[in-house]
């Protein structure tokens, strides 16, 4: 099974993605109703930690996955399809701001991570969108094992050398 298989077999049985992505924020929003103002306590906060990583980590892959569609492949916002690629977009905005009326995010273990992880994958996909549109690099004869290479040292510099300058 490819990935197109994967997101073609979503596609066509939407139940999964619309089951998911409704339970995620309505499973934060009865733990605010249930624990009001004790958010930062150690259950809630463990509970806060685990939506936050189910609807974050796929929503970023959305993000990504329609920022490739439209900018590599030149599909049309128009052709976007709703479920698959702007519900967990949606859903994740939703979860977030739900969960901030209850708790900072300071205080949610692991949260600091994602928000260096999207920030690391969005530095990569400018780099690698700008080596693209300006042809400076052509990939056509390279082996794949250099390209893998070469995108891990990418994102060590890039996660060391942001923690250098911001610290």
């Amino acid at each position: 099974m490819t990935f197109g298989d994967f997101l073609s077999y979503l596609n066509d049985n939407p139940y999964f993605i619309v089951f998911y992505f409704l339970a995620i924020p309505l499973t934060a929003l009865m733990i605010n109703i249930v624990g009001k103002g004790e958010g930062h306590m150690s259950p809630w906060c463990g509970v806060y930690s685990a939506l936050i990583y189910m609807v974050v980590i796929p929503g970023i892959f959305s993000i990504l996955l329609n920022v490739y569609h439209m900018l590599f492949e030149k599909q049309s916002i128009y052709d976007a399809n709703i479920i698959a690629q702007v519900l967990p977009i949606f859903c994740m905005m939703l979860t977030l701001f739900i969960i901030k009326r209850n708790v900072d995010f300071k205080f949610i273990p692991g949260f600091g991570k994602m928000t260096s992880f999207l920030g690391t994958v969005t530095a990569i996909m400018l780099i690698l969108f700008i080596l693209n549109k300006t042809h400076l690099i052509a990939f056509t004869y390279v082996k794949f094992h250099y390209i893998v290479i070469m995108l891990v040292v990418l994102f060590v510099a890039l996660r060391y050398g942001t923690r250098l300058l911001f610290k």
